[in-house]
Parts: structure tokens; C-alpha cells; sequence
């Protein structure tokens, strides 16, 4: 198949990341894949070093002089390569793919929606999802909801898909765990907590300290907290602050940034996502539970779908976090419980599986010709 895959994503988030390692998949599955980037993005770099064919467009602009030469661009682009599947994973330019595809450009639209926040439900943008676009992929349970039951999108077109996780380079190792903790000073009977993901108020970085700060309170003396993660929309200094503010400094690390993610996701006893809103695809959920950590999290975006129930808890309610986290800590039968239906549900969210589920929805949109 010739696919493009539209990714005008500036950052590299867990949009792009979906995105672009659907991508790597199809390309090393032996499909013509080409990327549409956005020119001097994280996005288009991480592209460029995953070896994938990058071409960049300005999608974002609202300068019609610019717009007009995204759009000739596009058009050539187009006739030249002539796509069997274009799959857009932002709303930039979406409508002008619609309209290609309406002026008779023959090409399968899709449109993945890796972004937690619904889109708008005007007549024009249920007419885009439901009329024009040939799919609809959805990463979490929640906005399949939202599309089928406010966008009015008819049933057959829409897709769950959550993505996958390299289930070979995120699997627990042993050696790996041992170095990184004794590198910050973990003894061996410690309960290492750690929340894995950027310094950003979303990830809910505050309320994962308070939520330690009442556990050691409470008499819980081997408590320990590893914050894996560097400075983007927060600073270390300003998470620092709150850590000398609840009093935990002796017993939390940061981890900075590193490439042995894997080592320090092994280095934990138990996982958060403590996120406060979000997490529509949860790349570090599913890290996390790939290496064999058992995952405490609230109850926001793909959450639900991933994790025990007995493990979610309401975003920003760090009573319940604690207490949460104390369960699993302290009792193994529950832990044991939890890691056996996080494996049953790992077994689903393999690279194999995102290939073959994305496969499977682009082959029944050409075989409708």
C-alpha cells in the first residue's frame, strides 16, 4: 500500500509517537510510507532519525498566502504519489484533505483522533467525520463514546485502536534494576514509587508527592518516590519546591533525562499515572506495565481501558492514591492479581497487534472499492 500519514505535530508527545511508530510499523511491513511533517518540529526530527521518508508541509499556518502553497504542494504531492490511504492525526488540514478526497482524488481518508479533547460538534465537523472521512480511529473507550453517541459517526466507522508497546525493549530486567537503584541510593527492601513521564502539571507531579508525604506520615518508613522525568512546561526547581514543601526530600529522587528508561522503569516496585486530565493513548502506561510494574492510576482518558479497576482512583484525590498505592504495597496476593490481568491486557497492545489492527482497517477501506 502507498500511505501518507499526516503528522503536523510540533512536539513529540504521545500523539506524534502513536503517529510515527505506526508509521516505522508499516514501512518496515514493506508499505510505501511517506510523512508529512511540519518543517523544524521534535515530530519531523524523531521522524527523520527513525529512518522514515519525511515531507514537510505547512498544515498549521492561517496565512492564506501560505496555505494556498500547502495546499499546491499537497495536490502534487498527490498526484504524484497517489495514496491508496491518507490518515491524518491532527485536525490541521483535515478539512482540506476532505475536500481533496470530495474534488475526486482517490484516496481512502482517515482520521485518528490521538487527542483527549473532543472536537466541536457543529454540523460541518459530524459532516467531516461521518460524511467524509472513510474512519474514524479512536485511542481510548471513552471518545469511541463520544463519537458515536454526540458526533452522530455511524458505527462502522469508527475504530478502536489503542497503539502498542515494544514488548522486547520494555520487559523487566533485573541487572538493570539493581544498577539504577543503587545510582540513587534505593536499598534493596525499599518500595520504590515512581511516576514516569515530563514535567508538566497534567502528569500530576504534586499530588503524587502528597500522596507519599501522607504514606511516610502514616508510619510507612520504606516508602520511597523516583520521579522519572525533566523539565518541559514545570522546572525541577518549581517540583523540588513542592517536594521540600511536604517534607520528603530524603526519600525522593530525580531521575533527569536518560536512556535507560527501561532500567529505571525496572527499578520500581510499583507505577503511577497520577495525571490530572489527558492521557488518550498513555505511552508510559503501557511502559510501565510491558516491564512487569504493577500501575496505580486515576481514572482519565485510556485509563479505564488499561488498568485494574481496583487500582483507578479519581484525578487529584490523593487520599485514595495513598491508599492505593498502601494496598498494593502491602499486600502480595493483590499485586500478584493486578500483574496477571495487566499481562492478559499487554498481550492485546503488542507492536504486532497495532500493526495488524491498523492493517486490517485500512485493507476493509480499499476492498470496498
Amino acid at each position: 500500500m502507498k500511505i501518507f500519514q499526516v503528522i503536523n505535530v510540533r512536539w513529540f508527545n504521545a500523539t506524534a509517537w502513536y503517529a510515527l511508530t505506526l508509521s516505522r510499523l508499516l514501512a518496515d511491513a514493506g508499505h510505501d510510507v511517506i510523512t508529512l511533517t511540519q518543517a523544524g518540529t521534535q515530530s519531523e526530527k524523531v521522524a527523520q532519525e527513525m529512518g522514515l521518508k519525511t515531507v514537510s508541509v505547512d498544515l498549521n499556518t492561517t496565512n492564506p498566502i501560505r496555505f494556498a502553497a500547502a495546499t499546491k504542494h499537497i495536490i502534487q504531492l498527490v498526484r504524484t504519489h497517489r495514496p491508496d490511504i491518507v490518515n491524518c492525526h491532527r485536525g490541521e488540514g483535515f478539512f482540506l484533505w476532505g475536500l481533496l478526497k470530495l474534488l475526486g482524488f482517490n484516496f481512502k481518508l482517515v482520521r485518528t483522533r490521538g487527542d483527549q479533547r473532543p472536537p466541536r460538534r457543529d454540523v460541518l465537523n459530524r459532516w467531516l467525520h461521518a460524511g467524509v472521512a472513510d474512519a474514524v480511529v479512536v485511542t481510548n473507550r471513552h471518545m469511541a463514546n463520544y463519537f458515536l453517541q454526540r458526533m452522530r459517526t455511524p458505527g462502522h466507522g469508527v475504530w478502536l485502536i489503542h497503539g502498542g508497546v515494544d514488548t522486547d525493549k520494555f520487559r523487566f530486567d533485573q541487572a538493570g534494576r539493581d544498577r539504577v537503584r543503587e545510582e540513587f541510593g534505593f536499598a534493596p527492601n525499599d518500595i520504590v514509587v515512581g511516576l514516569l513521564g515530563r514535567f508538566d502539571r497534567v502528569k500530576g507531579h504534586k499530588e503524587t508527592i502528597e500522596a507519599i508525604a501522607n504514606l511516610a506520615q502514616q508510619g510507612l518508613s520504606d516508602i520511597r518516590l523516583f520521579l522519572i522525568g525533566f523539565d518541559t512546561a514545570i522546572t525541577s526547581d518549581q517540583v523540588e519546591a513542592w517536594i521540600d514543601d511536604f517534607g520528603i526530600k530524603s526519600i525522593t529522587r530525580i531521575s533527569g533525562k536518560r536512556d535507560d528508561i527501561r532500567d529505571c522503569i525496572s527499578a520500581l516496585d510499583i507505577g503511577v499515572v497520577a495525571s490530572l486530565w489527558s492521557e488518550a493513548i498513555a505511552r508510559s502506561a503501557l511502559e510501565i506495565m510491558s516491564t512487569g510494574r504493577p500501575l496505580v492510576s486515576t481514572n482519565v482518558g485510556v485509563m479505564p481501558d488499561l488498568v485494574d479497576p481496583s487500582m483507578l482512583v479519581q484525578p487529584g484525590d490523593t487520599e485514595a492514591l495513598a491508599s492505593t498505592i498502601a494496598s498494593i504495597a502491602r499486600e502480595s496476593s493483590l499485586k500478584n492479581d493486578v500483574l496477571a490481568a495487566q499481562k492478559r491486557t499487554m498481550s492485546q497492545l503488542t507492536l504486532d497487534e497495532f500493526l495488524k489492527r491498523s492493517l486490517n482497517l485500512y485493507r476493509r477501506l480499499l476492498d470496498e472499492d
